[in-house]
Protein backbone atom coordinates (compact mmCIF):
# COMPACT_ATOMS: atom_id res chain seq x y z
CA UNK A 1 0.00 0.00 0.00
CA UNK A 2 2.38 2.30 1.04
CA UNK A 3 3.91 2.63 -2.77
CA UNK A 4 0.59 4.14 -3.54
CA UNK A 5 0.94 6.82 -1.56
CA UNK A 6 4.34 7.66 -3.25
CA UNK A 7 2.03 7.83 -6.22
CA UNK A 8 -0.86 10.10 -5.12
CA UNK A 9 2.04 11.98 -3.09
CA UNK A 10 4.07 12.32 -6.95
CA UNK A 11 1.37 14.36 -8.31
CA UNK A 12 2.92 17.57 -9.51
CA UNK A 13 1.35 20.96 -8.37
CA UNK A 14 1.19 22.51 -12.15
CA UNK A 15 0.41 20.14 -14.93
CA UNK A 16 1.31 21.08 -18.85
CA UNK A 17 -0.26 20.69 -22.22
CA UNK A 18 2.35 20.51 -25.35
CA UNK A 19 3.28 23.69 -26.76
CA UNK A 20 2.08 21.96 -29.88
CA UNK A 21 -1.72 22.65 -28.67
CA UNK A 22 -2.89 26.21 -29.57
CA UNK A 23 -4.69 28.10 -26.69
CA UNK A 24 -3.94 25.51 -24.18
CA UNK A 25 -2.46 26.12 -20.96
CA UNK A 26 -1.32 25.17 -17.81
CA UNK A 27 -3.37 25.18 -15.04
CA UNK A 28 -2.50 25.45 -10.95
CA UNK A 29 -4.54 23.52 -9.02
CA UNK A 30 -2.56 22.21 -6.31
CA UNK A 31 -1.60 24.05 -3.16
CA UNK A 32 -4.16 26.18 -3.44
CA UNK A 33 -5.52 28.45 -0.55
CA UNK A 34 -9.07 29.40 -0.13
CA UNK A 35 -9.68 33.51 -0.63
CA UNK A 36 -12.24 33.43 2.25
CA UNK A 37 -13.52 31.76 5.03
CA UNK A 38 -16.42 30.75 2.72
CA UNK A 39 -14.22 28.94 0.20
CA UNK A 40 -13.19 26.13 1.99
CA UNK A 41 -13.49 22.47 1.59
CA UNK A 42 -13.89 19.87 4.29
CA UNK A 43 -12.43 15.84 4.22
CA UNK A 44 -14.15 13.46 6.21
CA UNK A 45 -11.78 10.81 7.91
CA UNK A 46 -11.53 7.80 9.89
CA UNK A 47 -7.95 7.33 11.32
CA UNK A 48 -8.56 3.52 11.29
CA UNK A 49 -9.50 3.24 7.69
CA UNK A 50 -6.84 6.04 6.29
CA UNK A 51 -3.76 4.28 6.26
CA UNK A 52 -2.39 0.47 6.42
CA UNK A 53 -1.58 1.43 9.94
CA UNK A 54 -4.63 2.88 11.15
CA UNK A 55 -2.91 5.83 13.52
CA UNK A 56 -3.03 8.89 13.74
CA UNK A 57 0.98 9.10 13.84
CA UNK A 58 1.17 7.39 10.00
CA UNK A 59 -2.33 9.76 9.04
CA UNK A 60 0.07 12.35 10.31
CA UNK A 61 2.44 11.71 7.64
CA UNK A 62 -0.20 11.87 4.88
CA UNK A 63 -1.32 15.75 5.78
CA UNK A 64 1.13 16.72 3.11
CA UNK A 65 -1.07 15.02 1.24
CA UNK A 66 -4.28 16.64 1.95
CA UNK A 67 -2.61 19.97 1.78
CA UNK A 68 -1.29 19.68 -1.46
CA UNK A 69 -5.33 18.70 -2.47
CA UNK A 70 -6.01 21.49 -0.32
CA UNK A 71 -8.08 20.84 2.01
CA UNK A 72 -9.13 23.42 5.16
CA UNK A 73 -10.60 21.54 7.57
CA UNK A 74 -10.45 17.56 8.69
CA UNK A 75 -13.88 15.95 10.08
CA UNK A 76 -12.20 12.90 12.16
CA UNK A 77 -14.60 10.20 12.72
CA UNK A 78 -15.28 9.34 16.60
CA UNK A 79 -11.12 8.90 18.06
CA UNK A 80 -12.61 7.37 21.94
CA UNK A 81 -12.64 4.00 22.93
CA UNK A 82 -15.13 1.51 21.25
CA UNK A 83 -18.01 -0.68 22.68
CA UNK A 84 -17.40 -4.36 21.94
CA UNK A 85 -21.02 -5.39 21.39
CA UNK A 86 -20.89 -4.01 17.31
CA UNK A 87 -17.56 -2.16 18.18
CA UNK A 88 -19.54 1.07 16.57
CA UNK A 89 -17.26 4.31 16.62
CA UNK A 90 -19.90 5.44 17.69
CA UNK A 91 -20.33 3.88 20.58
CA UNK A 92 -18.19 5.79 23.07
CA UNK A 93 -16.44 4.06 26.52
CA UNK A 94 -14.89 7.59 27.20
CA UNK A 95 -15.18 10.50 25.92
CA UNK A 96 -11.42 11.79 27.39
CA UNK A 97 -9.67 8.90 26.04
CA UNK A 98 -8.31 7.73 22.14
CA UNK A 99 -9.30 4.52 20.96
CA UNK A 100 -5.74 3.12 21.62
CA UNK A 101 -5.11 1.33 18.26
CA UNK A 102 -5.19 4.70 16.91
CA UNK A 103 -2.79 6.14 19.55
CA UNK A 104 -3.05 8.45 22.36
CA UNK A 105 -4.28 11.83 23.34
CA UNK A 106 -0.36 13.35 23.33
CA UNK A 107 -1.21 11.58 19.62
CA UNK A 108 -3.91 13.64 18.58
CA UNK A 109 -2.22 16.75 19.81
CA UNK A 110 0.86 16.11 17.94
CA UNK A 111 -1.43 15.78 15.05
CA UNK A 112 -3.75 18.66 15.36
CA UNK A 113 -0.59 20.70 15.99
CA UNK A 114 0.81 19.13 12.26
CA UNK A 115 -2.60 20.43 10.83
CA UNK A 116 -2.16 23.69 11.89
CA UNK A 117 1.03 24.02 10.60
CA UNK A 118 -0.16 23.48 6.88
CA UNK A 119 -3.27 25.71 7.44
CA UNK A 120 -5.52 22.99 8.41
CA UNK A 121 -8.66 23.04 11.30
CA UNK A 122 -9.05 19.68 13.16
CA UNK A 123 -13.28 18.81 13.54
CA UNK A 124 -13.79 15.97 16.32
CA UNK A 125 -16.88 13.78 15.73
CA UNK A 126 -18.60 14.46 18.79
CA UNK A 127 -21.50 11.87 19.86
CA UNK A 128 -23.92 13.17 22.61
CA UNK A 129 -26.68 11.74 22.53
CA UNK A 130 -25.58 8.11 23.73
CA UNK A 131 -22.55 6.05 24.65
CA UNK A 132 -21.56 1.91 24.72
CA UNK A 133 -23.86 -0.22 26.72
CA UNK A 134 -20.43 -1.38 28.03
CA UNK A 135 -19.43 2.15 29.64
CA UNK A 136 -18.42 2.37 33.03
CA UNK A 137 -21.14 4.95 33.18
CA UNK A 138 -23.62 2.42 32.78
CA UNK A 139 -23.24 1.15 36.75
CA UNK A 140 -21.28 4.34 37.85
CA UNK A 141 -23.92 6.76 37.14
CA UNK A 142 -27.08 5.07 36.02
CA UNK A 143 -28.96 8.64 36.52
CA UNK A 144 -26.99 9.75 33.24
CA UNK A 145 -29.40 7.64 31.19
CA UNK A 146 -32.93 8.27 30.04
CA UNK A 147 -35.47 5.33 31.26
CA UNK A 148 -38.34 3.58 29.82
CA UNK A 149 -41.32 2.95 31.76
CA UNK A 150 -40.04 0.23 33.28
CA UNK A 151 -37.10 1.81 34.42
CA UNK A 152 -34.89 0.56 32.01
CA UNK A 153 -32.46 2.11 29.86
CA UNK A 154 -33.01 2.96 26.30
CA UNK A 155 -31.47 1.65 23.00
CA UNK A 156 -32.25 4.78 20.48
CA UNK A 157 -33.72 3.86 17.50
CA UNK A 158 -33.09 0.42 18.55
CA UNK A 159 -29.63 0.73 18.30
CA UNK A 160 -28.59 -2.59 20.29
CA UNK A 161 -24.57 -1.67 21.38
CA UNK A 162 -25.65 2.04 22.83
CA UNK A 163 -27.81 3.84 26.12
CA UNK A 164 -29.29 7.33 25.39
CA UNK A 165 -28.02 9.64 27.59
CA UNK A 166 -30.39 11.54 30.51
CA UNK A 167 -29.95 15.80 29.05
CA UNK A 168 -31.95 16.22 32.52
CA UNK A 169 -29.62 14.93 34.35
CA UNK A 170 -27.09 18.88 35.32
CA UNK A 171 -24.26 16.05 36.32
CA UNK A 172 -24.17 14.50 32.71
CA UNK A 173 -24.54 17.60 31.00
CA UNK A 174 -21.65 18.89 33.16
CA UNK A 175 -19.59 15.76 32.22
CA UNK A 176 -20.14 15.84 28.27
CA UNK A 177 -19.33 19.94 28.42
CA UNK A 178 -16.36 19.13 30.15
CA UNK A 179 -15.43 16.28 28.01
CA UNK A 180 -16.06 18.83 25.29
CA UNK A 181 -13.44 21.35 26.32
CA UNK A 182 -11.00 18.74 27.15
CA UNK A 183 -9.89 18.19 23.29
CA UNK A 184 -10.03 22.04 23.26
CA UNK A 185 -7.67 23.08 25.92
CA UNK A 186 -5.57 19.35 25.62
CA UNK A 187 -5.17 19.44 21.97
CA UNK A 188 -6.70 22.78 20.51
CA UNK A 189 -9.33 21.13 18.40
CA UNK A 190 -11.11 23.60 16.23
CA UNK A 191 -14.19 22.44 16.20
CA UNK A 192 -17.05 19.25 16.43
CA UNK A 193 -18.92 17.93 13.99
CA UNK A 194 -22.03 16.88 16.22
CA UNK A 195 -23.63 13.54 15.44
CA UNK A 196 -27.58 13.01 15.98
CA UNK A 197 -28.61 16.77 16.62
CA UNK A 198 -32.16 16.18 16.22
CA UNK A 199 -32.44 13.73 19.24
CA UNK A 200 -35.53 14.96 20.85
CA UNK A 201 -34.14 13.84 23.84
CA UNK A 202 -31.24 16.63 23.60
CA UNK A 203 -33.23 19.93 24.47
CA UNK A 204 -32.56 23.19 22.29
CA UNK A 205 -31.46 24.91 25.09
CA UNK A 206 -28.45 22.63 25.85
CA UNK A 207 -27.22 22.89 22.48
CA UNK A 208 -27.66 26.81 22.49
CA UNK A 209 -25.52 26.70 26.38
CA UNK A 210 -22.87 24.75 25.20
CA UNK A 211 -22.25 26.44 21.81
CA UNK A 212 -22.08 29.93 23.33
CA UNK A 213 -19.90 28.84 25.88
CA UNK A 214 -17.66 27.07 23.36
CA UNK A 215 -17.53 30.03 21.55
CA UNK A 216 -16.99 32.27 24.27
CA UNK A 217 -13.49 31.01 24.68
CA UNK A 218 -12.01 33.15 21.92
CA UNK A 219 -10.54 30.42 19.87
CA UNK A 220 -12.66 30.36 16.77
CA UNK A 221 -14.69 27.50 17.15
CA UNK A 222 -16.69 25.97 14.60
CA UNK A 223 -19.78 23.72 15.27
CA UNK A 224 -21.39 21.47 12.17
CA UNK A 225 -25.06 19.78 12.98
CA UNK A 226 -25.43 16.13 11.91
CA UNK A 227 -29.13 16.89 10.40
CA UNK A 228 -30.81 19.38 7.60
CA UNK A 229 -32.07 22.31 10.04
CA UNK A 230 -34.57 23.34 7.13
CA UNK A 231 -36.75 20.15 7.35
CA UNK A 232 -39.32 21.36 9.50
CA UNK A 233 -38.96 18.44 11.60
CA UNK A 234 -35.83 20.24 12.79
CA UNK A 235 -36.44 23.76 12.56
CA UNK A 236 -36.25 24.67 16.16
CA UNK A 237 -32.55 23.91 16.27
CA UNK A 238 -32.07 27.09 13.85
CA UNK A 239 -31.87 29.06 16.95
CA UNK A 240 -29.02 26.49 18.46
CA UNK A 241 -26.37 28.64 16.78
CA UNK A 242 -24.80 26.14 14.61
CA UNK A 243 -22.52 27.42 11.55
CA UNK A 244 -23.35 24.48 9.47
CA UNK A 245 -25.56 21.96 8.89
CA UNK A 246 -25.77 19.15 6.27
CA UNK A 247 -27.55 19.54 3.06
CA UNK A 248 -29.22 16.29 3.85
CA UNK A 249 -32.27 16.68 2.30
CA UNK A 250 -30.29 17.31 -1.29
CA UNK A 251 -28.22 14.24 -0.98
CA UNK A 252 -31.25 12.16 -0.44
CA UNK A 253 -33.12 13.81 -3.57
CA UNK A 254 -29.86 13.45 -5.38
CA UNK A 255 -29.07 9.83 -4.42
CA UNK A 256 -32.63 8.34 -3.98
CA UNK A 257 -34.67 9.94 -6.45
CA UNK A 258 -32.35 11.42 -9.25
CA UNK A 259 -29.82 9.18 -9.56
CA UNK A 260 -28.55 8.73 -13.20
CA UNK A 261 -31.54 10.75 -14.34
CA UNK A 262 -30.78 12.53 -17.64
CA UNK A 263 -33.94 15.07 -17.34
CA UNK A 264 -32.30 19.12 -16.70
CA UNK A 265 -35.56 20.34 -15.48
CA UNK A 266 -35.81 17.13 -12.58
CA UNK A 267 -32.27 18.09 -11.46
CA UNK A 268 -33.40 22.36 -11.30
CA UNK A 269 -36.10 21.79 -9.94
CA UNK A 270 -34.03 19.47 -6.79
CA UNK A 271 -31.82 22.30 -6.54
CA UNK A 272 -34.28 25.26 -6.59
CA UNK A 273 -36.00 23.62 -3.47
CA UNK A 274 -32.60 23.71 -1.79
CA UNK A 275 -32.10 27.12 -2.64
CA UNK A 276 -35.22 28.02 -1.34
CA UNK A 277 -34.72 26.02 1.80
CA UNK A 278 -31.55 27.05 2.75
CA UNK A 279 -32.34 30.38 2.14
CA UNK A 280 -35.05 29.98 5.28
CA UNK A 281 -32.24 29.25 8.02
CA UNK A 282 -29.79 31.28 9.68
CA UNK A 283 -26.21 28.52 9.43
CA UNK A 284 -24.81 27.81 6.20
CA UNK A 285 -25.05 24.50 4.75
CA UNK A 286 -22.33 21.60 4.28
CA UNK A 287 -23.27 19.65 0.67
CA UNK A 288 -21.84 16.11 0.06
CA UNK A 289 -22.63 13.53 -2.25
CA UNK A 290 -21.30 10.54 0.12
CA UNK A 291 -20.19 10.41 3.74
CA UNK A 292 -19.93 6.83 6.36
CA UNK A 293 -22.95 7.00 6.31
CA UNK A 294 -24.17 6.80 2.48
CA UNK A 295 -21.01 4.78 1.46
CA UNK A 296 -21.46 2.13 4.40
CA UNK A 297 -25.17 1.75 5.95
CA UNK A 298 -27.76 0.27 4.17
CA UNK A 299 -25.94 -2.14 2.00
CA UNK A 300 -22.96 0.53 0.89
CA UNK A 301 -23.02 2.82 -2.06
CA UNK A 302 -20.27 3.95 -3.73
CA UNK A 303 -20.74 7.26 -5.98
CA UNK A 304 -21.16 4.69 -8.49
CA UNK A 305 -23.91 2.60 -7.26
CA UNK A 306 -25.57 6.08 -5.85
CA UNK A 307 -25.05 8.26 -9.50
CA UNK A 308 -24.13 6.19 -11.91
CA UNK A 309 -22.55 8.20 -14.41
CA UNK A 310 -24.20 11.14 -13.45
CA UNK A 311 -21.63 10.64 -10.51
CA UNK A 312 -19.04 13.08 -12.22
CA UNK A 313 -21.46 16.05 -13.19
CA UNK A 314 -22.92 15.82 -9.84
CA UNK A 315 -19.62 16.40 -8.62
CA UNK A 316 -18.88 19.12 -10.44
CA UNK A 317 -22.19 20.50 -9.19
CA UNK A 318 -21.54 19.49 -5.37
CA UNK A 319 -18.11 22.10 -6.10
CA UNK A 320 -19.56 24.90 -7.88
CA UNK A 321 -23.14 25.16 -7.09
CA UNK A 322 -23.72 26.44 -3.36
CA UNK A 323 -22.35 25.89 -0.09
CA UNK A 324 -19.02 24.13 1.73
CA UNK A 325 -17.99 20.82 -0.38
CA UNK A 326 -17.47 17.84 1.92
CA UNK A 327 -14.75 15.14 0.75
CA UNK A 328 -15.18 11.86 1.95
CA UNK A 329 -12.03 9.82 2.42
CA UNK A 330 -11.24 7.87 -1.07
CA UNK A 331 -13.87 10.12 -2.97
CA UNK A 332 -10.97 12.23 -4.14
CA UNK A 333 -10.08 8.85 -6.33
CA UNK A 334 -13.18 8.46 -7.39
CA UNK A 335 -15.14 6.37 -4.14
CA UNK A 336 -13.56 3.22 -5.20
CA UNK A 337 -15.37 0.88 -2.18
CA UNK A 338 -18.03 0.72 0.44
CA UNK A 339 -16.19 0.53 3.16
CA UNK A 340 -17.27 -0.76 6.90
CA UNK A 341 -16.43 1.62 9.85
CA UNK A 342 -17.11 -0.37 12.28
CA UNK A 343 -13.69 -2.82 11.21
CA UNK A 344 -12.43 0.19 10.40
CA UNK A 345 -11.69 -1.29 6.90
CA UNK A 346 -8.84 0.24 4.87
CA UNK A 347 -9.18 2.62 1.54
CA UNK A 348 -8.25 1.54 -1.19
CA UNK A 349 -5.61 3.56 -2.34
CA UNK A 350 -4.54 1.51 -5.74
CA UNK A 351 -8.01 2.03 -7.15
CA UNK A 352 -7.53 4.98 -8.80
CA UNK A 353 -10.09 6.61 -11.00
CA UNK A 354 -7.79 9.45 -12.67
CA UNK A 355 -11.04 11.30 -14.73
CA UNK A 356 -12.39 11.63 -11.03
CA UNK A 357 -9.24 12.45 -9.56
CA UNK A 358 -8.13 15.19 -11.58
CA UNK A 359 -11.77 16.35 -11.66
CA UNK A 360 -11.90 16.60 -7.54
CA UNK A 361 -8.59 18.57 -7.64
CA UNK A 362 -9.45 20.82 -10.40
CA UNK A 363 -12.78 21.31 -8.46
CA UNK A 364 -11.29 21.72 -5.10
CA UNK A 365 -8.92 25.09 -6.98
CA UNK A 366 -11.62 26.37 -8.47
CA UNK A 367 -13.52 26.61 -5.17
CA UNK A 368 -10.68 28.05 -3.42
CA UNK A 369 -9.86 30.57 -6.16
CA UNK A 370 -12.91 32.02 -7.13
CA UNK A 371 -14.73 34.27 -4.37
CA UNK A 372 -18.41 34.15 -6.48
CA UNK A 373 -17.91 30.36 -5.43
CA UNK A 374 -17.95 31.36 -1.67
CA UNK A 375 -20.62 29.31 0.06
CA UNK A 376 -23.65 31.18 -0.05
CA UNK A 377 -22.98 33.40 -3.17
CA UNK A 378 -25.94 33.73 -5.48
CA UNK A 379 -26.45 31.40 -8.50
CA UNK A 380 -28.56 32.25 -11.62
CA UNK A 381 -29.48 29.84 -14.24
CA UNK A 382 -28.85 30.30 -17.85
CA UNK A 383 -30.86 28.94 -21.00
CA UNK A 384 -29.61 26.17 -22.84
CA UNK A 385 -31.51 24.41 -25.72
CA UNK A 386 -31.00 21.30 -24.80
CA UNK A 387 -33.67 19.51 -22.61
CA UNK A 388 -30.36 17.47 -20.85
CA UNK A 389 -28.18 20.27 -19.98
CA UNK A 390 -28.37 22.06 -17.16
CA UNK A 391 -26.30 25.80 -16.72
CA UNK A 392 -25.77 28.04 -14.60
CA UNK A 393 -23.09 31.24 -13.53
CA UNK A 394 -22.01 32.38 -9.82
CA UNK A 395 -20.20 35.33 -10.85
CA UNK A 396 -17.73 34.72 -13.38
CA UNK A 397 -17.80 31.02 -13.12
CA UNK A 398 -20.04 28.86 -15.63
CA UNK A 399 -21.24 25.58 -15.24
CA UNK A 400 -22.49 23.72 -18.14
CA UNK A 401 -23.99 20.20 -17.29
CA UNK A 402 -24.86 17.23 -19.76
CA UNK A 403 -26.89 15.15 -18.18
CA UNK A 404 -27.44 13.01 -21.40
CA UNK A 405 -26.89 9.34 -22.43
CA UNK A 406 -24.88 10.82 -25.44
CA UNK A 407 -22.82 13.72 -26.72
CA UNK A 408 -24.49 17.12 -27.27
CA UNK A 409 -23.81 20.40 -28.99
CA UNK A 410 -25.58 23.11 -26.92
CA UNK A 411 -25.84 26.69 -27.32
CA UNK A 412 -26.54 29.06 -23.73
CA UNK A 413 -28.13 32.09 -25.11
CA UNK A 414 -27.97 34.22 -22.05
CA UNK A 415 -24.23 33.44 -21.40
CA UNK A 416 -22.41 36.65 -21.32
CA UNK A 417 -20.20 37.51 -24.30
CA UNK A 418 -16.22 37.50 -23.74
CA UNK A 419 -13.20 35.43 -23.00
CA UNK A 420 -13.34 33.00 -20.88
CA UNK A 421 -10.60 30.42 -18.86
CA UNK A 422 -12.02 27.01 -19.82
CA UNK A 423 -10.82 25.11 -16.31
CA UNK A 424 -12.64 22.20 -16.54
CA UNK A 425 -13.33 20.12 -19.88
CA UNK A 426 -14.79 16.80 -19.91
CA UNK A 427 -13.07 15.78 -23.01
CA UNK A 428 -9.79 15.83 -21.54
CA UNK A 429 -9.71 15.89 -17.92
CA UNK A 430 -8.93 12.28 -17.55
CA UNK A 431 -5.45 13.07 -19.23
CA UNK A 432 -4.82 16.03 -16.21
CA UNK A 433 -5.62 19.43 -16.16
CA UNK A 434 -5.50 22.61 -18.45
CA UNK A 435 -6.32 25.91 -19.25
CA UNK A 436 -7.94 27.10 -22.53
CA UNK A 437 -8.95 30.09 -23.68
CA UNK A 438 -11.79 30.83 -25.77
CA UNK A 439 -14.42 33.22 -26.85
CA UNK A 440 -18.23 32.25 -25.92
CA UNK A 441 -21.48 33.80 -26.86
CA UNK A 442 -25.41 33.43 -27.09
CA UNK A 443 -23.75 31.31 -31.12
CA UNK A 444 -20.89 29.42 -29.53
CA UNK A 445 -22.10 25.83 -29.38
CA UNK A 446 -20.57 24.01 -26.38
CA UNK A 447 -19.88 20.24 -27.24
CA UNK A 448 -20.02 18.14 -23.96
CA UNK A 449 -19.34 14.48 -23.81
CA UNK A 450 -22.20 12.24 -22.32
CA UNK A 451 -22.73 13.34 -18.98
CA UNK A 452 -20.52 15.43 -19.94
CA UNK A 453 -19.37 18.95 -18.01
CA UNK A 454 -17.74 22.24 -18.73
CA UNK A 455 -16.33 24.75 -16.55
CA UNK A 456 -15.13 28.37 -17.76
CA UNK A 457 -14.55 31.66 -15.80
CA UNK A 458 -14.52 34.63 -17.27
CA UNK A 459 -11.28 36.67 -17.89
Amino acid sequence: MKKNYVYLLSLVAVLFLAACNPGKGSLTIDNTVPVGLENRVIYQLNIGAFTPEGTFKAAQEQLGRLDTLGIDILWLMPIYPRGETMHSPYASMNFKAVNPAYGTVADVKEFVAAAHDKGMKVWLDWVPNHVAVENPWVKEHPEYFTKDEKGQMIHPHGWGDVFELNYQNEELVNEMNSAMNFWIDNCHVDGFRCDYVSSPTIPVKYWQDIIAELKSKGVGIEMLSETDISNKENIRIDSCGFDYDYAWDLQGALAWKFKDSDAADSLKAIMDTFLKSSAAIKNRRMVYLTNHDQNYNDGGHTLKDFYGNNRYALTVLEFTFYGMPLLYQGQEIGDPDTLNYFTDAKVKWNMVDRKMQNTVRTLVALHHTQSSLAADAPVEYLKADNKHVLAYHRGQVVVVLNLAKEEVKTKVSDIEEGTYTQWLDCKTIENGASATEISLDANTPISLDAKGFAVYVKQ
